[in-house]
């Protein structure tokens, strides 16, 4: 009996897929590298994702681990084939329990979704990646995503209090707990956060809630300048203000959205622009945002839009979401890197990238989460196939690259290694740091069965 069979056998035909369409459509993510695994699994709980790698692991065979598919390093990618272990049919929230402060989820639970059920209780779930809609908290886990609001609130790892881990032989582990501390021997729920399915594959989470704050309200601020724009992030926040978010957009991003959206929204003369949210109790607001409205008036900026009603700031935040589409409706390829550097670097890092702009004549465009330097750098080509083309942007992308480790920054915040960005990883992390994650690997995944190929690991 082959190991296709051998999982049909224990899942049923239904959940073991091998026919062309199944496979490309699980083939890749958001990155342009893809690869047909040999077999689509659905597996329905923790104990059948156990018995799926204990048949893996006797015969050898690769896993790789998928839930929304929406990242952007190519880390679902079953790049040596094997089994595409697809988490889609565990997507129910198990529990909701505000007494505790947790919700109980399996892996392919869509993050908004958690989140409206957690609101809908009067409780908060934060961390806010721009997929939220469409992505899962595995993958969220598995990234260890960020999103505008951990600025305030943190990423992912601050709410995950427990997993249910399936180990490359098979062995079921639970670490962690329902408790908000625990200092129980290592820290094991914190090494499968951001491992990219490489150590063990989580099929269900512990995660912390809070107190849904009562209200928020925003601003969006246009100034005449990227450096202005840069030095209010610093004033708002050297002045002790903690917005929930603060975003920045360069004018390149203004300049698309402006011929994108037709609208009046942002004006001509706008080089940099911030989104300011804050959140909390209603009657604090009110003064905290006329605080940092004549803060920003006394900085110079040439328009300023107030959000104090929800409608009113998820208008602001529509108008944010509309910058990513702004820049594919260019027409070019975008290469979005989500670099992160020290956020005494803001202004330093976008004359960088104008000056590679002009050297190199490809377009930069960069804007996203200054409060903690989280900058998505895209890089804008006009036809990527062209290898001439694509030679020139990856070039500019190994530049910006070390231009950020030259400058105390690192080359992923959110987006996480995976193939894209396994070339650069060991120089990111130093020989020691990578060698101990080999160590680990091996240690956890003695066969490399578990999404094999990713962060340039054997």
């Amino acid at each position: 009996m082959s190991w296709i069979d051998e999982l049909r056998s224990l899942l049923g035909n239904a959940a073991v897929l091998t026919d062309d369409d199944a496979r490309q459509a699980r083939s890749g993510d958001k990155w342009y590298a893809s690869r047909m695994p040999d077999a689509v699994v659905l597996p329905g709980s923790t104990q059948e994702v156990s018995s799926i790698m204990q048949i893996a692991s006797a015969a050898s065979i690769p896993v790789t681990a998928r839930g929304g598919g929406v990242g952007y390093v190519g880390g679902c990618v079953p790049i040596r084939g094997g089994i595409l272990l697809s988490m889609e049919r565990m997507n129910r929230i198990l529990e909701l329990n505000p007494e505790d402060g947790v919700a109980v989820v399996q892996p392919n639970v869509i993050t908004a979704d958690l989140q409206n059920q957690a609101d809908a209780a009067g409780w908060f779930y934060p961390p806010d990646p721009a997929s939220r809609k469409e992505c899962t908290i595995g993958g969220n886990i598995a990234t260890n995503a960020g999103g505008p609001r951990c600025l305030k609130y943190g990423v992912t790892r601050a709410y995950v209090l427990g997993l249910t881990v399936v180990l490359a032989n098979g062995e079921i582990i639970r670490c962690g707990g329902r408790t908000h501390k625990n200092k129980s021997g290592f820290d094991l729920t914190s090494l499968f956060i951001g491992s990219e399915g490489m150590l063990g594959i989580i099929t269900e989470a512990t995660l912390r809630l809070i107190p849904h704050p009562q209200a928020r309200m925003a601003l969006s601020v246009s100034f005449d300048s990227f450096p202005t724009a840069a030095r209010a992030v610093q004033d708002i926040l050297n002045a002790g203000h903690l917005p929930s978010a603060l975003e920045i957009t360069d004018s390149f991003t203004l300049n698309a959205a402006r011929e994108y959206l037709r609208s009046d929204a942002l004006p001509s003369a706008a080089r940099g622009h911030l989104i300011v949210e804050i959140d909390g109790r209603q009657a604090g607001l009110e003064q905290e945002l006329r605080e940092i409205r004549q803060l920003v008036h006394n900085l110079g900026a040439i328009k300023i839009d107030q959000a104090i009603s929800e409608e009113a700031v998820e208008n602001i935040w529509q108008l944010r979401r509309e910058f990513s589409y702004s820049l594919k409706a260019t027409g070019m390829t975008k290469l979005n890197e989500d670099i992160v550097i020290p956020r005494s670097r803001l202004v330093e890092l976008v004359e960088f990238c104008q000056s590679l702009q002009r050297e190199t004549g490809m377009q930069i465009a960069c804007f996203g989460h200054s409060g903690d330097g989280n900058i998505h750098t895209n890089i804008m080509v006009e036809n990527y196939k062209e290898p001439e083309q694509k030679k020139q942007a990856d070039s500019c992308v190994d530049r910006l690259f070390q231009w950020v480790l030259a400058h105390e920054g690192t080359i992923t915040g959110e987006h996480g290694i995976g193939l894209a960005k396994a070339k650069w990883f060991p120089e990111a992390v130093g020989s020691p740091v990578f060698e101990l994650h080999s160590r680990l690997k091996r240690a956890l995944d003695p066969q490399n069965i578990l999404n094999p190929g990713k962060m340039g690991l054997p």
